[in-house]
């Protein structure tokens, strides 16, 4: 198999960390539910509020990438349903993989420009915003985890090539 594109490179991210939220969401949902409430001392200092975040900057960077520039507020919860926060971080990280699947090879190497939430006209390439998405998500996924084990719940295995395993372990069983 040649290079991959950078195209294909941020579809397999984007399932990635789809599969790197499972994991963690197993382990969360071994936890006491008052626990995902209270400080952790998180910089969004509960786990809810820092999955929330994930989900919140995901629909960010989704709408800038496709043109907008929506004002969000970091300091709100969102979601303060904890099972609906769950459904739409992964509805959101399978909108966000089917649409790049959409996107020609030439928007990968484009520029984007966009509003900062404070207000700032900014431009950067596709393929930065894109691995700064993805390295945001593993970052507080991170640091959830890291909370989770303390609360006693089984540290998740969410490493990038445990997902490869998982995705090549599958392929395998369907040959």
């Amino acid at each position: 198999m040649g290079a991959l594109s950078w195209k294909q490179y941020f579809i397999y991210q984007s399932d990635y960390q789809h599969w790197a939220n499972e994991v963690l969401f197993e382990c969360l949902d071994r936890l006491d539910p008052k626990a995902l409430s209270e400080p952790q001392g998180l910089f969004f200092s509960t786990i809810h509020q820092t999955v929330d975040h994930l989900l919140v900057v995901a629909e960010l960077w989704r709408l800038r990438l496709q043109g907008e520039s929506p004002i969000v507020d970091f300091k709100r919860l969102h979601h303060p349903d904890w099972r609906e926060l769950k459904n739409a971080l992964r509805q959101e990280m399978r909108d966000l993989q089917h649409w790049l699947e959409t996107r020609p090879d030439a928007f990968f190497e484009s520029e984007i420009a966009y509003r900062s939430s404070e207000g700032k006209e900014r431009r950067n390439w596709v393929r930065d915003v894109l691995t700064h998405m993805m390295g945001h998500m593993v970052h507080h996924r991170g640091q959830v985890s890291a909370a989770a084990t303390r609360l006693g719940a089984p540290a998740p295995e969410m490493d990038y090539i445990y997902y490869k395993r998982a995705v090549d372990a599958a392929l395998a069983q369907k040959r």
